[in-house]
Parts: structure tokens; C-alpha cells; sequence
């Protein structure tokens, strides 16, 4: 196979990665919404400091090569900065 299309082949996988990844950011933010509406419902604050703490913890312990711990921190804590942007502006 050319250098060309094996590029071609390799960032076609990468696209389809991708959109597995929005799909599943899409159903997480739902997620996300609807806690905010459960807190909010019951008086409860958006931000929870123990759980975030607990899931970075947990995805930080299973991350595997060539992933490492601290990539996988700065994925998330990205990802949940803006997973409570979004939970505080529907609640609030």
C-alpha cells in the first residue's frame, strides 16, 4: 500500500474515533443535565469537589500506554470544567 493512502486509512480510523467520541459526549452532557436538574431540584450544589476528586482519581489509575496518568487528568479536568459550565448554566 502507498505511504498515501495508508495516511489516508489511518486518519479515516482517527475520523470514525472521533465520532464515537462526540456521541458519547453528547450522551454524557445529557447525563450531565439531568443531575443538574436532580441538584436543583433538591437544593443540592453543582459542584462537588469529593466526586470530582474520586473520578479523576479512578480514570487516572486506569490509564494504560501510551496514555499516561497526567494526560488523562488534564483530559478530564477539561472535560469536567466544561461538563459543570454546562450543568450550572442549565440549572441555574
Amino acid at each position: 500500500m502507498k505511504p498515501k493512502l495508508e495516511l489516508e486509512e489511518l486518519r479515516r480510523g482517527i475520523d470514525a474515533v472521533d465520532q464515537q467520541i462526540l456521541k458519547l459526549l453528547h450522551e454524557r452532557v445529557r447525563l450531565v443535565v439531568a443531575v443538574g436538574e436532580f441538584k436543583r431540584e433538591r437544593g443540592i450544589a453543582v459542584y462537588d469537589p469529593d466526586r470530582e476528586r474520586a473520578l479523576l482519581e479512578r480514570l487516572c489509575g486506569a490509564a494504560e500506554p501510551p496514555l499516561d496518568a497526567e494526560t488523562i487528568r488534564r483530559i478530564f479536568e477539561r472535560l469536567v470544567d466544561e461538563s459543570r459550565r454546562i450543568e450550572q448554566r442549565h440549572v441555574g
